[in-house]
């Protein structure tokens, strides 16, 4: 419509407007959206919209609806990402505490190359001691922690609510299992139930930094040697976003999170991408030995999604050279999920868990550490099945993330990164987050936690082991394709006992060997790839 024919037309309807009836109610519907198509026939900014007024506003329309309408209209119960329907429902129902049983047979195509199955014994084990936990803390650790086999990874204050946050806490207390922080601090809502905690320090050192956000040992210490803190995590990097640091824009610092994290409120909140506490292997033991010693002897690891692997060996033999032991290593795959991370980082960068998992095991178990130095996994487990498959690779336990979030009620709108989550979980909106029941959420992360757990120790019975540490990579089955399969050793390489101190010329990293230095995260050899 012309520009010039704008006002006779809506003079015309005011006329008919004031004698007949019918007349009003057309103006009423139709005057806004004939201004709302006049507008876009006029505005600049969108083409479809200036050439297609009002009609193009509907591919607008679903687009925003289409997330919705695939989820709960379309999405078959093995569809869907990252958490399939049928996983997703999997969590709800346990954390519900309703029937979790599956009829009819599985689902899932057993002949494809995604496949993976575990091997069962005939004869199963009935008796097992259920109440064993995982005792983490070397030689050099006063103040050992026994860990449960599930636990609630980093996921900060900020990135969650506080409503979220403390529903998680009281579900750990409940539970007997830990909760790590994140890395945007020690909040109030993370003490507030006094579940564990495993405190993690990032690049910014939020909760014990100075003005110019380096670390502060007063500041650690004061917090560290609380009783509800059990074990401080170096994180160096996580799976949804390895090497890359962040920025908490000012508007989002609210006067609880700058309080939190130790920053000015209304400011830029920066996680630089490297510490500044260290910058080699033997300086991040030294700084993790000096951290224990602050926080009265408790268990301190680190926690990094594996990438170029002679940075690993590299870590290894700091460890040979220094004497100084980490106490735990916490292992993040590049499914490992993140409120936001840039597309490229997600899809793109860091080393898968089960590649992840294997290497830091095989780097340990070659060094001769694997039995004081523990090893956790983190990234994408939902099930008891996916325990199983951590501890057959060599974990001693599993943290999840996103299952706890579905547990708390999270229905993978993906709205994360825009602080318009629904089910107020990972959103700083009192108005979002009012919706979310502390108490009630609380146990449903309780029972969520205990039924998974409990799904793993069935596992291993059915496999005719005592406890889910037996399990070996030769349990774990994987299709390569229609007509072949093999066990995960056959497959993956999984190193002998000390083989990188008598042997590491025989190994298929070998090269990572020789090129990784204890003074240096760099390459021994320049150009060398790593």
């Amino acid at each position: 419509m012309r520009r010039w024919l704008v006002f006779p037309v809506l003079g015309l309807l005011a006329a008919l407007a004031a004698w007949w009836a019918p007349a009003r109610w057309t103006l009423l519907l139709w005057t806004p959206l004939l201004l709302l198509a006049i507008y876009d026939a006029v505005q600049r900014r969108h083409t479809l919209w200036r050439n297609y007024p009002l009609v193009a506003r509907i591919r607008w329309l679903f687009e925003a609806l289409r997330p919705f309408l695939y989820a709960y209209i379309v999405e078959s119960p093995l569809d869907g990402r990252p958490y399939a329907r049928n996983e997703r429902g999997l969590v709800y129902a346990r954390a519900k505490g309703q029937l979790d049983a599956h009829p009819f047979g599985t689902e899932l195509d057993v002949y494809s190359d995604e496949y993976e199955w575990m091997s069962h014994s005939i004869a199963p084990v009935e008796e097992q001691d259920r109440t064993q936990r995982v005792r983490v803390g070397t030689a050099q650790c006063s103040r050992p922690y026994d860990a449960a086999l599930l636990n609630i990874s980093a996921m900060s204050f900020g990135s969650l609510g506080a409503r979220a946050i403390e529903a998680l806490n009281l579900g750990a207390k409940a539970g007997g299992f830990y909760h790590d922080t994140g890395e945007g601090g020690f909040s109030p809502y993370h003490r507030a139930h006094g579940g564990d905690i495993v405190w993690e320090l990032g690049s910014g050192y939020f909760g014990c930094r100075d003005d110019a956000g380096r670390f502060d040992p007063e500041r650690f210490r004061d917090t560290a040697q609380a009783d509800q803190v059990k074990m401080v995590e170096i994180k160096l990097s996580q799976g949804a976003k390895p090497g890359h640091g962040g920025v908490l824009p000012g508007a989002k610092v609210s006067a609880e999170i700058a309080a939190t994290r130790g920053i000015p409120e209304g400011q830029d909140c920066i996680s630089p991408a490297a510490h500044s506490a260290f910058s080699t292997p033997i300086e991040m033991l030294q700084w993790a030995a000096k951290l224990r010693e602050l926080s009265g002897g408790k268990p301190v690891g680190i926690k990094l999604c594996v990438g170029q692997p002679h940075e690993v060996y590299a870590v290894m033999k700091a460890m040979l050279e220094t004497g100084i032991r980490l106490d735990y290593i916490v292992v993040d795959g590049a499914e490992g999920g993140t409120g936001a991370a840039p597309v490229e980082f997600s899809n793109r960068v860091g080393m898968p868990l089960r590649e992840g998992l294997i290497f830091v095991r095989n780097a340990l178990v070659g060094c001769g550490f694997k039995e004081e130095i523990r090893l956790a996994a983190s990234g994408k487990v939902h099930s008891g099945a996916g325990l199983a498959v951590n501890c057959a690779l060599g974990a001693d336990w599993s943290n999840a993330a996103r299952a706890f979030m579905f547990s708390l009620g999270c229905v993978q709108s993906l709205r994360c990164h825009t602080g318009a989550c629904p089910t107020g979980v990972a959103t700083q909106d009192p108005t979002r987050q009012r919706g979310l029941v502390v108490e009630d959420k609380a146990e449903r992360v309780r029972r969520f936690q205990a039924a998974t757990v409990s799904a793993l120790w069935d596992i291993a019975g059915a496999m005719g082991l005592k406890t889910p540490w037996e399990l070996r990579p030769h349990h774990l089955h994987e299709r390569q394709n229609s007509a072949r399969s093999d066990s995960i050793d056959r497959i993956y390489s999984f190193f002998p006992r000390g083989v990188l101190l008598d042997d590491p010329d025989s190994v298929s990293s070998a090269r990572y060997w020789a090129m990784a230095r204890a003074d240096s995260f760099r390459a021994a050899v320049e150009g060398t790839p790593g």
